[in-house]
C-alpha cells in the first residue's frame, strides 16, 4: 500500500494498492515525519503526500490527547506505522480494492496488531479527559469504547461521505495464520504513568505519583449501627433502650422507698418535714369546700393578703397592679378601649407600605451569607446564571409499564412543530414585540443554544430528510462530537444526554422522552429590562403549552409538562390565594367555637343573654388587630412580610389570645355574684393576670430571641410574631378586660347579645341564668373524672413510662429527619409544574451546572499558580481539576458528576506546538483562524479575493494579515505557522507576556473540526478580562455537573492549595439553609425554651417551678420532632417555624396550670384537682379545642404544603400539648409538684369563725 490513486467524492485520498521497497527520505521530509512519528527512522515506506494526509487526519484528534502525551504518542504510533513504516508489508495486507476514476484504489486492509499494544494504548488513553465537554476524549475518538478491540472497531470502520474517519474499511486483527509470514506490528507502548511523559492526574488515575496523592474527601460513614442478629440497630437506638430502662428502675425504685417510708411513719400524729416538702401544707376540712371548685379572694383588705400569702417580690408588685389597674379598668371602660385600640390603628397605618418578599434568595439567605456574597461575585465578575425554559415531552407507558423509545419519525416530526410554535411566540413588552431569538443565549452571536435533538438537524426540518431522517439522529447519538453534520446549528456538539431521557446507559435509541431547554439570557438586576422582556415571554410561552401544546402532544398520544424560570415564583403566588377560602373558613369556625364556648352552658330561655357571640367576636377581632399592628409597625420600617408570616402569625396570635379571652371570662365568671362587677375584675385580674404576664412574656423573648438568627424567613417571623403575640396580650388586659366590662353590664341589665340596644324585660330564671356560678361541664369533668382517675398511682406510673418511652423513641427518632423542601410541596396540587417535577425526577440525567470559582489567579510565570490549578501533563497532581477529575470517578460520594471543562486546560493545549492546528500566527504575528473556517469562509462568499474589511464581517478572526489592503485565500491565508516553538516555551508553559497576549485569541477562536479547541462560545464567559494585564485574573471558573456538592472538600482545596476558590451553583443560595439547618433549629429552640425558664424563674423565683415547665416544653418540643420523622415531614425554614411556634403554644399548656397548682391549698392531689377544674377548663377549652376544629378545615386544602407543614403539624402540636399539659403535666406536680403559695389567716376577734383562705402569686 504505497502512494495516493485517486480520492472520493469527498475529497478523502485512496491509496494505491500496491507495494513499494523503502525508501530513505529527503532531509525536509524526513524531519517532518521525525516531529509526528520518532519511532520511525532511517526508510520510509510512505510520499509526501501519503504523510500530509496523515497529518491532516491525526490533526483533528490530537486536540483531545495533548494534554496526556503517553496517550498522544501511543496513538499516533498507530497510524505512523500503518502508514510509513519500512515493515509495513509485514502487519499489513490489502484485503479489498475498487476502482475509482479508471484506477485501483484500497477499499480495505487487515492491519495486525499484537494485542499487548492494543492494550497498553487502551490503557493509557481510557481516562484522557475532553474538558470543554465534560467528559472523557474516548467519548469523542472512540465512541466511548469499553476496551481496545471497541476501539480498533470504531477506528477501522469505513467512514460514510463528509463524515470525519478512515476512507476505507481497516480491519484489526491479533490472530495470524499459519505460515503466512505475518508479524504482527508491535512497537513499544508508553504507559500513562511514566512520569517522562508527564500525564496528568486526572488522565491517568493509576499513576504512582497520583496513587500517593490525598485521596478525596469521600462521604462520611454511615451511623453507628450494631447487629443484633438478623436486625441492624442504630447506636442511638440502644442507648436510648439503655436510658429509659435505667430511668424507670431508678422511678420504680423511687416509689417503693417512698411507700416503704410512708409505712413506717403511719402510726406517728406529727406530720414529718418530708411529707410536708412532698404532700403540701397544713390544711383543714372547713377550708376545703367540694361546692367552690374556684380560686377565690375573700379577704377584706391588702394587708392581710400579704399576711396570707407567700410573695416574690415581682409577683407581690404584680398583685397590687392588677388589683388596681382592674377596678380602674372596670370604672373607666370606654376610655381604655378607645385609647387602646387609637394606639393599635396608628400601628395599622404602616400598612401602606406593605410588601410581601417572594424572592427566595431575600427568604432564605442572610445578606451577609457566604452563599451570597459568592453569587453576587459571580455575577458581577463573570456572568449571571442564564433563565431556563423547558418542554419535556414523553411516551405513555405500556401495559407491561415499559415506555415505548420516542425517537421516531412522527415524534421527531411533532417536535418540529411544536419548536415552530416556540419559535412564533410573540410577546409584548411595553410596546415592544420580544420573540425568543430576542432573549436566547447565543454563544457564537448568532444562533440560539437550544437543547434539543433537532440540533442534530439544524433546527431545520428541511433537513431531515436531507440527512437521513431517524438513522441520522441514531448516527449522531454515538458520533455527536466529531460528525460535522452533527454539530448543533450554534457551532457547539450537543451531548444527547442532555436532550434526551428515559434510556439506560447510552443507549440513547431507546429513550422515551425529548427534553427541550431553551436558555435565556438573564441580568444581575432582576428589575432590568432584559429580565423583564424574558418573564414576558416566559408568560406567553406557558399559555401556549397550556392552550395549544397539550393539545397537539396529547393527541399523539404522548406526555407534555413545561416550566419557565419565572414559573415558580408566579405558582407561589398563585398559590397565596389558592387556599384563602380554607384559611377563612378555618379561622370562622375557629370564632364560632369561641363565642359558644365563652358563653354560659346554653339555656334556650336565657340563651340570647347569656351568650358571648359579641364578646367573642371581639376578642377574634383584637387578635387580628394585634396582628395588623405588628405588620403596620414592621412595614413603616421597610421590613417585608412573608407568605409564612400571613399563614402562621394568625394561628399562633389566635391560639395565645382564644387562651387569654377563656381565661379572663371563667376568672370573671367564677367570682362570687354578691361582690361589684368593678371588684369581680379585679379579684379576676389578681387570680389569672399573673399566669398571662407570666405566658405572654415567655412567648415574647421566646420569639424576640430569634431575631438573632441570620436566616431571613425565621428571623422575620420572629420580629413578626414576637410583636403580634405582645400587642395581643396589652389589648387582652386593656381592651379585653374594657369589652368584658360591657358585656357583664349588658347582661345584668337584660340586654340580648349582638344586638345590645334590645333590652328584655323578664325572662324565666333571669337572675340564675345571668352570671351564675355554677361549674360549667368541662370544668365538672375535669375535676370530678379527669382528676380522680390521674390521682391513682397506677395511672401516675404508666402515665410515667409512657410519656418517658415516647420521648425518648423521638430523641431517636429525631436523627432520622431529613433537611430538605419538596418543591412539588409548595406547589398547589392543580399545578403544571407538579407534572414537571415527575418527568424531571424520571427522565433527566445530569445534574445542575457547577462552577469551581477562581479568585486572583496569578498566571505569570514566577507563579505556582497554573500548576496547582491545571490538569495536562506537567501539572500538580493535587491540582484543582486533578482533584475535580478524581473525584468525579466516584459520583455517588463526592456529588460530581463528570470533570470540569477547564480553559485552562484547553488554552494551554490550544498554545502547545503539538496542537499544530490551533494557535497559528502570520508572518507578521497576527492571528490565523484554523483552514476549515478560511475553506468553509470561502465558499460562503463564493469570491477569490475578498478585502480585508468584509474578511472581518465573514469569519471570525479575519484570515489577513493586516487590517488594511487585500489579502486573497490562496496566498497569506495560507502562510501560517504554530505560535510558538518548544524552545519559546519554558518547560511547556507560555511566558507571562505570552499569557497575556495569546489568552484574546483562544477566547475568540472558534471551535472548528481542525482544532476542537477553540474558546468562544464554549469559555465566553469564563475569564473575566478586565484588568488582567497586570498578570493577575480577578475571576474565573471551570464548569461541571453535579448532584448535591461537598461544599466542605471544596474548601479544603483552597485551603490546600492556598488559593481562594468556591464552588458555585445557582440553586447553592437555596439551599444553604440545609448546612445548617439543625444547628438553626436546635439553637433557635434552646433560645426560646431557655428564655421561658428565665422568665417563670424571674417572676415566680420559684427554681423547682420553672424546671418543671422547661421539662414539659422540652418534651412537647421533642415528641413534636419525633411525629416528623413518623411522618417524613422535613426539616426546613417553615419546619423551624413551626416548632418555635410550639415553644409559645406549648407554654399555654404548662404555666397556667401550673400556676393554678402554685396558688392553691390542700395536698398535692387535691391542689392538682382544684388546677384541672379551673385553668385546666380553661386551656383545654381555650387552646385545644379552638386549634382543633380550626386545624382540621386545613386537612381540605389544595396545596400539600398546608396539609404536610400546617394540619399534620399543627394537629401533632395540639394533641401533644393537651396531653403533656392536662395528663403529663398534673401527674409530675401531683408527684414533685412545688410547695403551695397559700397560708391559712388565722380567724380574728369580729371576724367569721371560718378561716379565710386566700391565694395569689
Amino acid at each position: 500500500m504505497y502512494d495516493i490513486c485517486g480520492k472520493r467524492s469527498d475529497g478523502k485520498v485512496l491509496n494505491c494498492p500496491r507495494g513499494s521497497p523503502s525508501v530513505k527520505p529527503d532531509d525536509l521530509l524526513s524531519s517532518k515525519i521525525q516531529s509526528l512519528c520518532p519511532t520511525i527512522t532511517g526508510n520510509v515506506c510512505c510520499t509526501e503526500a501519503q504523510f500530509d494526509t496523515l497529518r491532516t487526519q491525526v490533526q483533528q484528534a490530537i486536540p483531545f490527547l495533548v494534554g496526556c502525551p503517553a496517550c498522544l504518542r501511543n496513538f499516533l504510533n498507530l497510524f505512523c506505522e500503518l502508514t510509513c513504516s519500512p515493515n509495513q508489508s509485514l502487519f499489513i495486507n490489502v484485503s479489498s480494492i475498487s476502482q475509482v476514476n479508471n484506477t485501483m484504489t484500497v477499499d480495505g486492509i487487515d492491519y495486525y496488531i499484537a494485542d499487548a499494544f492494543g492494550e497498553g494504548l487502551y490503557d493509557s488513553c481510557k481516562d484522557v479527559k475532553f474538558g470543554t465537554m465534560n467528559s472523557r476524549a474516548l467519548e469523542f475518538i472512540g465512541a466511548g469504547a469499553k476496551n481496545f478491540r471497541d476501539w480498533f472497531a470504531f477506528i477501522g470502520r469505513r467512514a460514510p461521505l463528509s463524515v470525519p474517519g478512515s476512507p476505507y474499511a481497516i480491519t484489526f486483527r491479533s490472530s495470524i495464520p499459519e505460515s503466512s509470514g505475518v508479524k504482527p506490528m508491535n512497537v513499544s507502548t508508553y504507559s500513562c504513568g511514566d512520569i517522562s511523559l508527564g500525564c496528568s492526574c486526572g488522565d491517568c488515575p493509576s499513576s504512582p505519583v497520583c496513587s500517593n496523592s490525598a485521596s478525596t474527601p469521600s462521604k462520611k460513614g454511615g451511623s453507628c449501627s450494631v447487629r443484633i442478629g438478623s436486625l441492624k440497630v442504630k447506636c442511638v437506638d440502644i442507648v436510648v433502650a439503655i436510658l429509659y430502662i435505667i430511668l424507670v428502675s431508678a422511678f420504680l425504685g423511687w416509689r417503693l422507698i417512698y411507700l416503704n417510708g410512708k409505712k413506717k411513719n403511719a402510726p406517728s400524729r406529727a406530720k414529718p418535714f418530708w411529707n410536708a416538702m412532698e404532700g403540701g401544707e397544713v390544711h383543714s376540712a372547713n377550708q376545703q369546700k367540694e361546692e367552690n371548685p374556684s380560686i377565690q379572694m375573700l379577704v377584706e383588705d391588702a394587708t392581710q393578703i400579704r399576711n396570707g400569702v407567700q410573695l416574690s417580690i415581682v409577683q407581690g408588685y404584680m398583685s397590687n397592679f392588677f388589683r388596681i389597674y382592674g377596678t380602674w379598668v372596670a370604672k373607666n371602660p370606654i376610655l381604655v378601649l378607645c385609647s387602646s385600640l387609637a394606639i393599635v390603628f396608628v400601628l395599622c397605618l404602616g400598612l401602606i407600605r406593605f410588601q410581601v418578599e417572594t424572592r427566595p434568595e431575600k427568604l432564605w439567605v442572610g445578606p451577609g451569607s457566604k452563599a451570597a456574597e459568592e453569587k453576587q461575585f459571580f455575577d458581577n465578575h463573570l456572568a449571571p446564571f442564564y433563565r431556563i425554559e423547558q418542554l419535556v415531552l414523553a411516551t405513555l407507558p405500556d401495559v407491561d409499564g415499559k415506555s415505548p423509545s420516542i425517537v421516531t419519525e412522527d415524534n421527531i416530526k411533532l417536535l418540529f412543530q411544536v419548536q415552530k410554535k416556540v419559535d412564533g411566540i410573540r410577546a409584548n413588552y411595553s410596546g415592544t414585540v420580544v420573540s425568543l431569538a430576542d432573549i436566547c443565549m447565543k454563544p457564537l452571536d448568532q444562533d440560539c443554544a437550544t437543547q434539543s435533538v433537532l440540533q442534530y438537524f439544524k433546527m431545520d426540518p428541511n433537513n431531515y430528510d436531507s440527512y437521513g431522517g431517524v438513522e441520522h439522529l441514531k448516527y449522531c447519538f454515538e458520533q455527536y462530537s466529531s460528525a460535522a453534520k452533527c454539530m448543533s446549528a450554534f457551532k457547539a456538539p450537543l451531548d444527547p444526554s442532555t436532550a434526551l431521557g428515559g434510556f439506560s446507559g447510552n443507549n440513547y435509541s431507546e429513550a422515551s422522552a425529548f427534553i427541550v431547554t431553551y436558555p435565556v439570557n438573564n441580568a444581575v438586576d432582576k428589575k432590568g429590562n432584559d429580565s423583564e422582556k424574558a418573564v414576558a415571554w416566559e408568560k406567553a410561552f406557558i399559555q401556549m403549552a397550556k392552550d395549544e401544546f397539550l393539545q397537539i402532544v396529547q393527541s399523539k398520544n404522548l406526555t407534555l409538562s413545561f416550566s419557565s424560570e419565572s414559573s415558580i415564583e408566579e405558582e407561589l403566588k398563585r398559590e397565596s390565594t389558592t387556599d384563602a377560602i380554607t384559611i377563612l373558613i378555618s379561622y370562622l369556625v375557629m370564632f364560632a367555637y369561641i363565642s359558644l364556648t365563652l358563653g354560659d352552658t346554653p339555656r334556650l330561655s336565657s340563651f340570647y343573654i347569656s351568650s358571648k357571640v359579641l364578646l367573642g367576636l371581639s376578642g377574634v377581632v383584637l387578635v387580628m388587630l394585634s396582628v395588623l399592628g405588628s405588620v403596620g409597625f414592621f412595614s413603616a420600617l421597610g421590613v417585608k412580610s412573608t407568605l409564612i408570616i400571613m399563614e402562621v402569625i394568625p394561628f399562633l396570635v389566635l391560639a395565645v389570645g382564644v387562651d387569654n379571652m377563656c381565661i379572663l371570662v371563667h376568672a370573671v365568671k367564677r367570682q362570687p355574684l354578691e361582690l361589684p362587677l368593678e371588684e369581680r375584675i379585679s379579684n379576676a385580674l389578681v387570680e389569672v393576670g399573673p399566669s398571662i404576664t407570666l405566658a405572654s412574656l415567655s412567648e415574647v423573648l421566646a420569639f424576640a430571641v430569634g431575631t438573632f438568627i441570620p436566616m431571613p424567613a425565621c428571623r422575620v417571623f420572629s420580629m413578626f410574631a414576637a410583636l403580634a403575640v405582645l400587642l395581643d396580650f396589652l389589648l387582652q388586659v386593656t381592651a379585653f378586660v374594657a369589652l368584658i366590662a360591657f358585656d357583664f353590664l349588658r347582661a345584668e341589665d337584660k340586654r340580648v347579645d349582638c344586638f345590645p340596644c334590645i333590652k328584655v324585660s323578664s325572662y324565666a330564671n333571669s337572675d340564675k341564668g345571668v352570671g351564675q356560678r355554677k361549674s360549667g361541664l368541662l370544668a365538672r369533668y375535669m375535676k370530678e373524672i379527669h382528676a380522680p382517675i390521674l390521682s391513682l398511682w397506677g395511672v401516675k406510673i404508666v402515665v410515667i413510662l409512657v410519656f418517658v418511652a415516647f420521648t425518648l423513641a423521638s430523641i431517636a427518632l429525631c436523627t432520622r429527619i431529613e433537611p430538605g423542601l419538596e418543591q412539588k410541596i409548595v406547589l398547589p396540587q392543580d399545578s403544571y409544574l407538579q407534572g414537571y417535577f415527575n418527568n424531571v425526577s424520571e427522565y433527566l440525567r445530569i445534574g445542575p451546572p457547577l462552577y469551581f470559582v477562581v479568585k486572583n489567579y496569578n498566571y505569570s510565570l514566577e507563579s505556582r499558580h497554573t500548576n496547582q490549578l491545571c490538569s495536562i501533563s506537567k501539572c500538580d497532581s493535587d491540582s484543582l481539576l486533578n482533584q475535580i477529575a478524581k473525584a468525579s470517578s466516584t459520583p455517588e460520594t463526592s456529588y460530581i458528576a463528570k470533570p470540569a471543562a477547564s480553559w485552562l486546560d484547553d488554552f494551554l493545549v490550544w498554545i502547545s506546538p503539538e496542537a499544530f492546528g490551533c494557535c497559528r500566527k502570520f508572518t507578521n504575528a497576527t492571528y490565523c483562524p484554523p483552514d476549515d473556517q478560511v475553506i468553509s469562509t470561502a465558499i460562503l462568499v463564493n469570491l477569490s479575493v475578498v478585502t480585508c474589511k468584509e474578511m472581518i464581517v465573514l469569519v471570525k478572526p479575519p484570515c489577513c494579515s493586516s487590517n488594511n489592503g487585500v489579502c486573497s485565500l490562496g496566498g497569506v491565508c495560507k502562510d501560517c505557522t504554530t505560535c510558538f516553538r518548544h524552545s519559546e516555551l519554558q518547560n511547556d508553559r507560555p511566558s507571562t507576556i505570552q499569557f497575556k497576549d495569546k489568552l484574546p485569541w483562544f477566547l475568540n477562536a472558534l471551535p472548528s473540526a481542525a482544532c476542537a479547541k477553540g474558546g468562544h462560545g464554549a469559555y465566553t464567559s469564563s475569564v473575566e478580562l478586565q484588568g488582567y494585564e497586570n498578570g493577575i485574573i480577578q475571576a474565573s471558573s471551570f464548569r461541571t455537573y453535579h448532584t448535591p456538592l461537598n461544599k466542605q472538600a471544596c474548601s479544603r482545596v483552597s485551603d490546600s492549595l492556598k488559593i481562594e476558590i468556591f464552588p458555585y451553583s445557582v440553586f447553592y443560595m437555596f439551599f444553604e439553609q440545609y448546612l445548617d439547618i439543625w444547628k438553626t433549629a436546635l439553637i433557635n429552640l434552646s433560645i426560646a425554651i431557655g428564655a421561658v425558664f428565665i422568665v417563670c424563674l424571674v417572676i415566680t423565683c420559684s427554681f423547682w417551678t420553672s424546671a418543671i415547665i422547661l421539662l414539659v416544653l422540652a418534651m412537647i418540643v421533642v415528641d413534636l420532632m419525633g411525629v416528623m420523622a413518623i411522618l417524613g415531614i422535613q426539616l426546613n425554614a417553615i419546619s423551624v417555624v413551626n416548632l418555635v411556634m410550639s415553644v409559645g403554644i406549648a407554654v399555654e399548656f404548662c404555666v397556667h396550670m401550673t400556676h393554678a397548682f402554685s396558688v392553691s391549698s390542700g395536698d398535692k392531689n387535691q391542689r392538682t384537682k382544684e388546677a384541672l377544674g379551673t385553668m385546666g377548663a380553661s386551656v383545654f377549652s381555650g387552646i385545644t379545642l379552638t386549634k382543633l376544629v380550626g386545624v382540621i378545615v386545613l386537612c381540605f386544602s389544595r396545596t400539600e404544603v398546608f396539609v404536610v407543614y400546617y394540619f399534620q403539624m399543627y394537629l401533632a402540636l395540639v394533641l401533644l400539648g393537651f396531653l403533656h399539659g392536662l395528663v403529663f403535666l398534673p401527674v409530675v406536680l401531683s408527684m414533685v409538684g412545688p410547695p403551695s403559695r397559700s397560708l391559712i389567716i388565722e380567724p380574728q376577734e369580729g371576724r367569721p369563725s371560718a378561716a379565710s383562705r386566700t391565694t395569689i402569686s
